[in-house]
């Protein structure tokens, strides 16, 4: 069992799409990246078990399960900053065969507040920040206005509900970083 397969197999998260997986196996993806990915992917599978059919579930999944897959061609974004990996992994996605729909969260994950940014995107950009405990309360207040209803009271209810997330971080934190960024 290679480290990869352990990071993707470790108990405690929600497993990848099947999908995902054999992309992030195929393109020889690493641990760390593994990692990072399934602990995104399982903050939002409890985010779409909490805002329910308002969102395309299986493409939020998707989109949070590779949304970081252009690290694969710019492995020095694993360790430091970095956005070249958003145009890399969209089109390589789409090399792949990935329909343009579900390509696009490679791209769009780092560029929550352009023009165009579906209520779809703004949820694998939330799973992506809040895993670690981040907060940014204009993409908040963003995805609250989307959702619709009381702006004030749907801003509350998501908070409470990313502060129960954010809550987890130290454990996933921990996750990630046993993982090797090669290899």
């Amino acid at each position: 069992m290679t480290l990869l397969d352990r990071a993707l197999d470790a108990p405690g998260f929600a497993p990848l799409p099947p999908r995902a997986r054999a992309l992030l196996e195929n393109l020889g993806a690493s641990p760390w990246l593994g990692a990072h990915l399934r602990v995104v992917h399982d903050v939002a599978v409890t985010l779409t078990g909490w805002v329910g059919p308002r969102v395309d579930v299986p493409a939020v999944l998707f989109g949070a399960a590779t949304h970081d897959i252009g690290k694969v061609l710019h492995p020095g974004e694993l360790s430091g900053p970095g956005s070249l990996h958003e145009e890399a992994g969209y089109r390589l996605l789409l090399a792949e065969g990935v329909e343009e729909g579900l390509a696009r969260f490679a791209r769009t994950h780092g560029s929550w507040d352009a023009a165009g940014v579906t209520l779809d995107d703004l949820f694998v950009t939330l799973a992506d920040k809040v895993w670690k405990g981040k907060w940014l309360p204009d993409l908040e207040q963003r995805v609250a206005e989307r959702l619709g209803g009381p702006v004030w009271e749907t801003f509350l209810a998501l908070d409470d509900e990313l502060e129960r997330i954010a809550s987890g971080a130290d454990e996933r934190l921990a996750f990630q970083a046993a993982y090797p960024t090669s290899g």
